[in-house]
């Protein structure tokens, strides 16, 4: 395949969204309900790089160390492989979908994820046991949407797989609805939904620890695949004729970002609007080559859901869920993109 070098813009760019990304990490550690001073930040910081204190030090910065390593440090980093999750995995679904109009949830992941963390809080299961239902049942409706693919597509492959993905969306969509209508309004519901909205208010080191290294090893496995997205991107004939195995690099490419999405929504519940908004921004911004275009957006959809999560729980007087302002911010970003693709 033919080789991709970044051009000199492209890497202007990328060492601009990288210095950004860290700022906005270092930003975020400040902002928060409980104010934190630059000598308290200076004292945790060098506490937690094993520097000893005296008891009295150490009792003056517990606080602030408790918020800044137990709460702020698993939400930032949350934010950040969330983020870069699901812009990758919309970028990888819209190269092989040949559509940028789709979205990670396109095989029904999020439906599917959706029920399953549902059932869990309906069971009045512990947080990780609801994580794990919606991880597995995400996973169930887009084997569902792929089985539906499989058994009728004999011709136009990726239409069946759109249709498959519809057809699982709006099964398990009736699931969660049926789920919802039993739940006990005064309870379980109302976690329900605002679980629906997507939240990172609940995100533990735990639960990073565990996530992050498979988050991390699939986007780079993703990114590896690239030049076969570049080509897939052309057409499933033209794929076939310069010799790609089509039917195998989408099967890969489908369950590593189906595996980015429902991690993410097992850590955060329901965030819309990224992985549609930013891989449009990013394209707009690098162009087209999956080969760039994939990093970039794992760096751009980052800083795009570190900032919305800082705006969540810094300016308002009550955390606004995640799912709602990226997708008040999403909208018109999303019409901006579109008029910009109409006009060339």
């Amino acid at each position: 395949m033919t080789t991709f070098a970044p051009t000199a813009k492209q890497v202007f760019l990328f060492l601009g969204i990288t210095l950004l990304l860290c700022f906005c990490i270092l930003g975020a550690f400040w902002i928060g309900h409980y104010p934190i001073s630059t000598a308290q930040y200076y004292h945790v910081v060098r506490y937690g790089l094993g520097l000893d204190y005296d008891a009295l030090a150490l009792e003056n910065i517990h606080a602030a160390f408790t918020i800044l390593y137990d709460i702020r440090l698993p939400r930032i980093v949350a934010a950040v492989l969330i983020g870069a999750a699901l812009s990758v995995s919309g970028a990888v679904f819209q190269g092989i979908f040949v559509n940028p109009l789709v979205s990670p949830g396109i095989l029904g992941v999020l439906s599917g994820a959706s029920f399953g963390a549902a059932l869990g809080m309906l069971g009045g299961h512990a947080p990780y046991v609801v994580q794990l239902w919606a991880f597995g049942f995400g996973f169930v409706a887009v084997f569902v949407a792929l089985g539906i693919a499989k058994f009728y597509g004999k011709n136009n492959t990726v239409l069946m797989l759109v249709l498959g993905g519809v057809i699982s969306s709006s099964l398990f969509g009736a699931l969660l609805s049926l789920v919802k209508y039993i739940a006990d309004p005064y309870n379980a519901l109302p976690s329900i939904v605002y679980w629906l909205m997507g939240s990172l208010a609940l995100v533990n080191i735990q639960g990073v620890q565990v996530a992050a290294p498979i988050m991390v090893v699939s986007m780079l496995i993703l990114i590896a695949f690239s030049k076969h997205i570049n080509v897939l991107s052309l057409g499933e004939e033209d794929a076939k004729a310069l010799g790609v195995s089509v039917e195998k690099i989408r099967f890969i490419l489908i369950v590593l970002a189906t595996l980015l999405s429902a991690i993410s929504v097992m850590l955060a519940g329901i965030i819309g609007w990224v992985g549609l908004v930013v891989p449009h921004i990013a394209r707009f911004l690098v162009g087209a080559n999956h080969v760039v275009l994939l990093p970039f957006c794992a760096l751009l959809g980052a800083v795009f859901l570190l900032v919305v999560d800082s705006l969540s729980r810094g300016v308002f007087s009550v955390e606004v869920p995640l799912g709602i302002l990226t997708a008040l911010i999403g909208i018109p970003v999303f019409i901006l993109a579109l008029q910009h693709t109409a006009r060339r």
